[in-house]
């Protein structure tokens, strides 16, 4: 799923890419979606008021681009080889993209949300096929446009330990996420979090 060879975020970090071989997780996926009557909505968790404190606390929400974060982005999509990635955080009744490669709109609703339900996981999320996922086979981004059927989203957990939101793959095709996957993407993970709760001037003052 993705490229074999090492390479360095300027940000220093090292990735543990593959070379070669495969290791999938074992998940059977059906060859044909199933129905169901009615959307399930993305939960809200009973600590949804502390979360938006903290999620509003970053200062963070409707600020302007900002290379930090769109490099780990747009990294996160070439390795990965998908259309889809994002930075999303979950606000009271939206989820908004600090940073997005393949997607025009900045925001999206809440309820829709792929990762209004990461952020309810301490780890990773995965939907090999949204069609199939009882909790997705209807929502409107599956039925529509952009069509997701993969989704994989690690929480973006601050040391407060509440969870404002994720770093997001999405693909408009069914697959596989193995072990060495799930380890990069924690990295970069680790990286969103690291910038969100690191001035960016402090950022800026190591630089040689």
């Amino acid at each position: 799923m993705h490229q074999g060879g090492a390479e360095t975020l300027k940000t220093g970090a090292l990735l543990p890419l593959k070379s070669g071989g495969n290791l999938p997780l074992n998940v059977d996926v059906p060859d044909s979606p199933v129905a169901r009557s009615s959307m399930l909505s993305a939960p809200i968790p009973d600590n949804d008021d502390e979360r938006l404190a903290a999620l509003h606390a970053l200062l963070i929400l409707d600020t302007p681009p900002d290379q930090r974060f769109d490099r780990i982005v747009e990294f996160a999509a070439h390795e990965f080889e998908v259309p889809i990635a994002l930075i999303s955080l979950v606000d009271r009744d939206r989820q908004w993209f600090k940073s997005r490669f393949g997607l025009t709109a900045c925001e999206m609703p809440r309820s829709t949300s792929f990762c209004g339900h990461a952020i309810l996981q301490s780890g990773l999320l995965i939907v090999p096929d949204a069609r199939v996922d009882e909790r997705f086979i209807d929502n409107p981004l599956v039925t529509g446009e952009p069509f997701i059927r993969f989704y994989a989203g690690m929480p973006l957990i601050l040391p407060s330990g509440h969870a404002v939101g994720t770093l997001c793959l999405l693909d408009r095709r069914t697959r596989r996420f193995d072990h060495i996957d799930h380890a990069i993407l924690t990295t970069l993970t680790e990286l969103v979090i690291k910038e969100l709760t690191e001035p960016a001037g402090m950022h800026q003052e190591r630089q040689p």
